[in-house]
């Protein structure tokens, strides 16, 4: 048996798995980007930072979360809770050695050098959180790797709330998921996996864990989501030992807190009885995602009857109001596998905005929404109702009813022009012609060199642009003076790319907002918000459209920008549009719906722009689809239907155009090798990849798959203000060409440069041409 936990405090009745941590104005960017460029110190920062999570704190008491019963969360970062992980256990990649004081510890600069790199020590690989819009950052794992407690900051934080008179649950990413989600490091061999480390690591977690206990934690909360995902390429039966053990460790701790295990985004499936067999005291349920287990061993029924069970009945994951009325049939069922049952979101409300009540413009649909304060509300609702009954809540229960029904009744919700077309599709329209018959036409329509450069889309947006938009949105700019600034720009776009020598062009956006929300404001079936701002990844923020109605085009959105462009050069010049997959990607969209008809809407609006620019004479259109790796289900068994019609809606959006027309597509910040096949059969004619923080690792997968088609792996990572060297650019091209035929190979960053400043900008693009010269050169001669 194990040895009990100190506490014998219960679990809260209702409480959230995270919150958002940027700030109601974005607060927490602007202070990182401050003394990122050395305006602020990091005592500043740190003062900034101690402000908004007191804020928070007292936000969440105000909600009906509890002071003084650990129901308030204690997740705050200042960049990514996985690079949180590993700095508090000593996880530092051997080349930034040097940021390492003498107590084992690295500082704030530190940290975020490990996010951002500095002179030729490329960052930490960032990648997507699961099914999510957030991206963390991948550890690196070897044997080298010396775990060791080096950062207290998650006990700091505890104690700091303690001492504001908040009792809170101390927040960290689990020993296990931590490992799953790391690579091998650099010095590691062919042969090791970062899972096997598991046993240097648990000292180091129940080290933090006594510290919390010392400090007056009562119970600490363990996110273990690399258990629902299949796609980790682990063995299962290692993941389940690994799971077993780890908690068989820290649970015989005799000092410390109780153990909250949460696993969001699916379903526990195999773990949940790995996890009820183990010492943790409650275990976190995503019940959006997944169901209530059912079909349980005699042991394992038994053991979950000892735990508290989490019940994650409110979607973090989505805005909708939704059913409370279900939520609560839900927990309440809840009840039949353990006496004790709590209410809670099913993952962080970090994927969502802070208050929808701060939005004045979106009329009746404001009543369909919550965000994560009304989210907060909700779960007080029903953790109210499930201790003292249903009856005693019914009129927020019934409130909610008529707010979903009203939303399905609203004018555009259902539009049957939209619905007629999408059922009048057929095979053809999701096809284009043979392959190669379509080289000859570009290569005969474009005349490009071998290896052509190019880039992703966008150009920084610099202060003025913000400026003259900010200008326009409040009436100080008139809509024809506004457009002739963003000429301007774009006239001065054109000009840089003509003199550093890209072959294909791109007007540079300036006119965007936002890859996404640009289209949702010229489509039926949108709304945006003002303050909807969520974290995509450090610093960061998206705004993410609201896609609540079925979606048409009302008018061109693209075409008289695209146009424009090309009349001021001899090149040519891509138009650009955002996939319907992305599209929905980053946007909360409708969940009245499969989400394989809200797509062929999308579709079929960009398949009327790409028409439209093509009879405009726009040789060249991109479709971008970073986001297509991104909504890959977590389950195998779901894999096939969704590749299905996230295929189908990229082709059904691009299959009207002439064999001349080129189609590009763009796809980054994921792990590609499993939807390889899938990227095939989009059937673009060129696809553009991230690949530089992965060195390249892409280019097995396209070797290994006999992948024919155009290919850009990125060469130049813009998530980081560092300058490649040409040395750099040379060896990533030529280790691309060692594996991609010449023919096939596109050189471009790896993604589009809104973020990035001009100056770190043309000085890597100048180097990027330089190295394609080079190699282009060497290439030419072994022809």
């Amino acid at each position: 048996m194990t040895t009990a936990p100190f506490t014998t405090a219960p679990f809260p009745a209702g409480t959230i798995l995270g919150y958002p941590r940027i700030g109601r104005r974005r607060e927490l960017k602007k202070a990182v980007e401050a003394f990122w460029a050395g305006t602020t110190t990091a005592e500043e920062l740190e003062q900034t930072t101690a402000g908004l999570r007191a804020a928070t704190r007292a936000r969440l008491l105000e909600l009906g979360l509890g002071r003084d019963d650990s129901s308030i969360p204690e997740s705050f970062s200042y960049y990514d809770q996985v690079l949180d992980a590993a700095v508090a256990v000593g996880a530092v990649p051997s080349r930034f050695a040097k940021l390492v004081q003498d107590d084992g510890s690295i500082d704030l600069a530190g940290y975020f050098t490990l996010a951002r790199g500095v002179g030729d020590n490329l960052p930490l690989e960032m990648t997507k959180w699961f099914d999510s819009n957030y991206h963390y950052l991948v550890p690196e794992i070897g044997p080298e790797t010396n775990f060791h407690l080096a950062s207290d900051r998650i006990v700091r934080e505890f104690e700091e709330a303690k001492a504001a008179g908040f009792l809170t649950r101390p927040v960290l990413v689990g020993p296990v998921t931590f490992l799953l989600l790391a690579k091998p490091s650099d010095e590691a061999p062919t042969d090791f996996t970062p899972l096997s480390r598991l046993g240097d690591l648990l000292p180091v977690y129940a080290e933090l864990l006594t510290r919390l206990r010392a400090a007056g934690a009562e119970w600490v909360q363990l996110d273990e989501p690399g258990l629902v995902n299949e796609s980790i390429t682990v063995p299962r039966t290692d993941q389940l030992a690994a799971l077993a053990e780890a908690y068989r460790v820290l649970g015989v701790l005799g000092e410390r807190p109780a153990l909250f295990v949460a696993a969001p985004y699916g379903a526990l499936g195999d773990a949940l009885p790995v996890l009820a067999a183990s010492a943790v005291e409650a275990i976190g349920l995503d019940l959006v995602r997944g169901a209530l287990p059912s079909g349980l061993d005699a042991d394992t029924t038994a053991a979950l009857a000892t735990k508290t069970l989490v019940a994650g009945v409110v979607d973090g994951h989505n805005i909708w109001r939704g059913d409370l009325a279900a939520a609560l049939t839900t927990a309440e069922s809840a009840s039949a596998l353990s006496p004790n049952v709590a209410i809670s979101s099913s993952t962080s409300l970090l994927h969502v905005p802070h208050d929808v009540t701060e939005e004045t413009a979106l009329g009746q649909l404001a009543d369909w929404l919550a965000f994560a304060d009304q989210k907060v509300g909700q779960i007080a609702v029903l953790a109210a109702g499930l201790r003292e009954g249903r009856a005693t809540i019914q009129p927020e229960l019934d409130a909610a009813a008529a707010a979903l029904a009203a939303r399905l009744a609203a004018p555009g919700v259902r539009e049957p022009a939209v619905r007629s077309r999408t059922a009048a599709l057929s095979e053809s329209d999701f096809s284009r012609g043979d392959y190669a018959e379509r080289v000859a036409a570009q290569d005969a329509a474009l005349q490009l060199p071998l290896l052509p450069t190019t880039t992703i889309g966008s150009f920084p947006q610099t202060g003025e642009i913000r400026r003259a938009r900010a200008r326009l949105n409040s009436g100080a700019l008139s809509a024809a003076e506004y457009e002739q600034l963003m000429k301007e720009e774009i006239g001065r776009v054109v000009d840089l790319q003509e003199e550093i020598g890209l072959d294909v062009l791109v007007h540079g956006e300036p006119e965007r907002n936002d890859m996404v929300q640009y289209f949702a404001e010229n489509l039926d079936g949108f709304a945006v918000t003002e303050h909807g701002w969520v974290q995509s990844y450090g610093s960061r923020c998206t705004r993410p459209s609201l896609l609540w109605g079925d979606v048409s085009r009302p008018a061109p959105i693209t075409v008289d920008w695209s146009v424009y462009t090309q009349s001021l050069t001899a090149r040519p010049v891509k138009g650009m549009l955002t996939g319907p997959v992305t599209i929905l990607a980053w946007s909360f969209v409708r969940d009245d719906q499969p989400l394989a008809e809200t797509a062929r809407q999308v579709a079929l609006a960009l398949r009327d722009e790409i028409a439209d620019l093509e009879s405009a004479g726009i040789g060249i259109v991109q479709v971008d689809e970073p986001a297509l790796r991104e909504l890959l289900p977590l389950k195998r068994a779901d894999h096939a239907d969704y590749l299905d019609w996230s295929v189908g809606s990229f082709r059904l959006a691009t299959a009207g155009v002439r064999a001349e027309t080129q189609i590009h597509t763009h796809l980054c910040y994921s792990e590609f090798g499993v939807v390889i096949d899938a990227i095939s059969r989009l059937d673009a004619d060129v696809t553009s990849i991230e690949a530089a923080r992965s060195r390249m690792e892409i280019v097995d997968d396209i070797e290994r798959s006999g992948f024919d088609h155009g290919i850009g792996p990125g060469v130049y990572d813009i998530h980081s203000p560092r300058v490649p060297a040409v040395a750099e650019l040379t060896e990533l091209l030529e280790r691309a060409l060692a594996a991609v035929p010449g023919r096939q190979l596109w050189v471009n960053p790896d993604c589009g440069l809104k973020t990035r400043g001009y100056a770190e900008t043309v000085e890597s693009l100048q180097n990027m041409l330089e190295a394609t010269r080079a190699v282009r050169a060497n290439a030419e001669v072994s022809v």
